[in-house]
């Protein structure tokens, strides 16, 4: 608790920052200024708390969740919230058709369609990739002129790390945004963005960058080009989509990554 009171405190952190970015953090040029950053840097820098199988990797999570909780209590009783009077029969019942609504909505369908599609492709196609590996490395060797082996390798590699990234993370915030949807009520003034369209802005972007490795991979795969194109095809349909059911998701500003 006190390690986050600290962190909150801090007036290089940009507030709220975490909350409408694609969590890689590998290629954030902004995680000096995340406090979600900083508290997960702080909590696990031993290597030992960062593996799953490691004890004090659930004992970092387990302390993280505790001075949340403790942050959250503090937080009711300033505003007056007995948690303890709460109906959590009647909440759950609520949650379960939030739910049931958010999974019968076509772009979380077509969304999690797409990350199983893709994970299939790619157990399909691990020989293309071995060929394509064989083909550069003679490439190298033959050093023929005007040819960058090396820069294709490198473009083809993260074309790779872009669909991987986004391939469950594209459903995964689009059922957040269709969710928030659904909670938000009508009675916000317009002139406050709503968090359902700042999630959705993420998703477009995740979709944007995909749309795009996809077509360095349709490059260097004739053979697939048909698979391909029909990944292409879906996610420009899922895009168009979104973009009728959230229209000023593209118009959103998320503090820090989009402010100039």
């Amino acid at each position: 608790k006190k390690k986050l009171e600290k962190l909150s405190g801090n007036p290089k952190f940009i507030p709220g920052i975490y909350n409408y970015c694609d969590r890689w953090c590998e290629r954030c040029p902004l995680t000096s200024r995340c406090k979600v950053y900083a508290l997960s840097e702080e909590q696990f820098a031993d290597p030992e708390s960062r593996d799953v199988r490691n004890v004090k990797f659930w004992q970092g999570l387990h302390e993280t969740f505790e001075g949340t909780l403790e942050l959250v209590k503090d937080m009711a009783e300033r505003e007056g919230i007995d948690l303890d009077f709460v109906d959590f029969d009647k909440e759950t019942e609520k949650e379960r058709l939030k739910d049931e609504e958010t999974n019968k909505d076509e772009c979380s369908r077509m969304a999690e369609v797409y990350g199983k599609l893709v994970k299939s492709w790619f157990e399909s196609t691990k020989g293309n990739f071995e060929e394509k590996k064989d083909e550069l490395i003679s490439k190298v060797n033959l050093d023929i002129p005007n040819v960058n082996p090396e820069g294709e390798a490198a473009s083809l590699g993260d074309a790779v790390d872009v669909i991987r990234w986004y391939q469950h993370f594209i459903y995964v915030k689009i059922m957040r945004a269709i969710r928030g949807e659904v909670e938000e009520t009508s009675d916000i003034e317009d002139e406050f963005p709503k968090d359902s369209d700042g999630t959705a802005k993420v998703v477009l972007i995740a979709i944007d960058r995909s749309i795009v490795a996809w077509g360095v991979l349709y490059t260097n795969f004739p053979d697939q080009e048909d698979e391909i194109l029909d990944f292409l095809l879906h996610l420009d349909r899922l895009r168009k989509r979104l973009e009728e059911k959230f229209p000023s998701a593209r118009a959103f500003i998320r503090p820090g990554l989009d402010e100039t």
